[in-house]
């Protein structure tokens, strides 16, 4: 038997939820059956999920005794189901849950109908609770509201219900941390689950949030009249919410993580990232920290500094690619958990073929067939948008390829790629430079063999649809804004820069003074000068902690992102790509 429950933490209403939750807000001291031993629950967990609704050809790179890494393609939305149930079929008692940032920067089959199809593969995979991710937000926080409840509200320039009449999530979103003007969270705070009756009764209580800086990776007009307060703080003041309520372990699904060395999925060697500090600051009793927004996986037994006990944290990386499997053994007499463990299973799913060759299907790892329902329901959206996906865009020479790893803050060839077609569609309003930032670079751009790419493959590579906005900077905030990237807060991101601008760098230098040389057509950039620059409205924003750009004076706002992409790559027969290094690396 098992029922699931969720609760806001809106102000009064903590006191009123506590004590309408009477039922199973205490363990009484009476005369019971002695439960027959632990109760084990098998906790099932996801993150980033991104609208995949099909295999993204990606692989999960795992390190072999030789020190190579074996690449395994994976993801999915209907092998993800199978590899669900399988762990399923494992635990009597199970939850699906996630981490977050289950829609937005999603592929076309999904984005073209406002995620309202990976909200559908959710519902038939089972999730029940999931942590509200920045992505979430990209469309704004009413077409949030319209996700979880449902409806056809028109709140952007997409039509939604194009196919179907869309009933809404079936999982509640959490989301502790972010508030409304009337101080009520957004979303309810928390939810329970309880397992079994009588004495092997059990309740795992859940707290989910967004990351902090929501406000500083989205359009601020999409979270107008919010507010991000500190995950550590609403944490905190869950948990004994949550142990009122029943709850004998309490887990934590909060979209931000950290990262680990490539080539371990359930590894924990030198971790670090924005989520320690949050745990290190954490009050005693929470059991598990499912995690995401990096698109890394691990598998921690965290030691947080301030001398709590050990929190196991996991993340399952990105596109459906990995599934989290938890279990814990309560003792429903002492109501607290005995033991957790956890690992990372890989979804394999299809071959397909990458910029470094063939990846093909291995036998280290088992392989998932796609679930029939899920597969089903998959194909009538790829039917739907099919016309356009394969629609061809133009020729390209050989790949551009997005880089991934420990280089996933450079834009390598991709990135010039990007930035000199927005260059080349903002040069009308004056503009001189363009910048595209590397995180915003979603997928590789593979030709077919007599070099033809489609619009779907671009669309996979910048899924946003944000506007192009030329600006001008002086020189010196020219400057600052590439040093913005390169500093000590957050991760390191490396501005790729239109032809024409170059620079060197050197990361042992002290923060905020890291480039050595900046030259714009063999000149250099002078400080005090004009010039405009072309980025899109997420950097021209602030996004991702860019807030020179919000400086820039003189603003046009012109083309899609997509729309200048397609338009440089067809401007010519076949577009060479370049491979120069514009951001060079020194002192290392």
């Amino acid at each position: 038997m098992t029922t699931a429950h969720f609760r806001g933490l809106p102000l009064l209403a903590v006191s009123l939820l506590a004590a309408c939750a009477a039922p199973q807000a205490t363990h009484p001291i009476t005369a019971t059956p002695a439960a027959s031993g632990p109760v084990e629950v098998g906790i099932i967990g996801i993150n980033d999920f991104h609208g995949a609704l099909e295999p993204p050809g990606q692989s999960v790179n795992v390190k072999q005794a030789d020190g190579t890494l074996l690449p395994v393609p994976a993801g999915g939305g209907a092998w993800l189901a199978s590899a669900v149930d399988s762990i399923k079929a494992r635990h009597a008692n199970n939850v699906v849950v996630a981490a977050g940032d289950l829609t937005s920067a999603s592929q076309l089959a999904s984005s073209l109908y406002l995620d309202e199809p990976a909200v559908g593969v959710m519902n038939r995979v089972g999730v029940e609770f999931n942590a509200v991710g920045n992505h979430e937000f990209d469309r704004g926080w009413k077409e949030l509201q319209r996700l979880q409840n449902g409806g056809c509200e028109k709140t952007g320039r997409l039509r939604p219900c194009q196919l179907e009449q869309f009933a809404g999530a079936q999982y509640k979103y959490l989301s502790a941390a972010t508030f409304k003007a009337d101080g009520t969270t957004l979303f309810p705070a928390t939810g329970l689950k309880t397992f079994g009756s009588g004495a092997n009764k059990v309740t795992i209580g859940f707290v989910g949030l967004s990351l902090k800086s929501v406000p500083t990776l989205v359009s601020p007009d999409q979270v107008a009249g919010l507010t991000f307060g500190d995950e550590a703080e609403a944490i905190n003041k869950a948990i004994p919410v949550l142990r009122a309520e029943g709850a004998d372990a309490v887990v934590v699904l909060i979209h931000q993580g950290g990262k680990t060395p490539v080539g371990d999925p359930n590894g924990c060697a030198d971790f670090a990232g924005d989520i320690t500090p949050i745990l290190d600051h954490l009050a005693p009793g929470v059991d598990v920290v499912v995690s995401g927004h990096t698109h890394w996986s691990y598998v921690c037994d965290y030691k947080p500094a301030n001398g709590n006990a050990p929190i196991l944290l996991t993340s399952a990386g990105v596109y459906g690619e990995l599934v989290t499997d938890i279990t814990l053994k309560i003792d429903p007499s002492a109501h607290r958990v005995i033991s957790k463990a956890a690992h990372n299973v890989i979804v394999q799913s299809t071959p397909y073929k990458a910029t470094r060759g063939d990846i093909a299907n291995t036998d280290a790892f088992p392989r998932f067939e796609p679930r029939a329902d899920v597969a089903a329901y998959v194909k009538q959206y790829k039917d739907a948008s099919l016309s356009l996906v394969a629609r061809p865009v133009g020729k390209i020479v050989g790949a551009a390829a997005k880089s991934d790893g420990e280089e996933s803050g450079t834009g390598g060839s991709l990135g010039n790629l990007i930035a000199d077609g927005q260059l080349a569609a903002t040069r009308v309003v004056g503009a001189q430079v363009s910048f595209t930032n590397p995180f915003g670079i979603r997928a590789s751009l593979v030709p077919a063999a007599d070099g033809t790419v489609t619009f779907g493959q671009l669309y996979a590579v910048q899924p946003f649809n944000n506007e192009l906005v030329t600006m001008t900077l002086t020189g010196d905030q020219l400057r600052a804004v590439i040093e913005e990237g390169l500093d000590d807060n957050g991760p390191k991101q490396v501005l790729s820069p239109s032809a024409g601008l170059m620079f060197r760098y050197d990361m042992t230098r002290p923060s905020g003074s890291r480039i050595k040389t900046l030259t714009l057509d063999g000149k250099p950039v002078a400080g005090r000068a004009s010039y405009r620059v072309s980025v899109v409205n997420f950097l021209a924003e602030g996004g991702d902690g860019y807030t020179t750009f919000t400086k820039g004076t003189d603003r046009v706002r012109g083309a899609i992102d997509i729309e200048a992409f397609e338009d440089w790559i067809k401007a010519v027969p076949v577009r060479q790509v370049p491979q120069e290094n514009r951001a060079v690396q020194v002192g290392k």
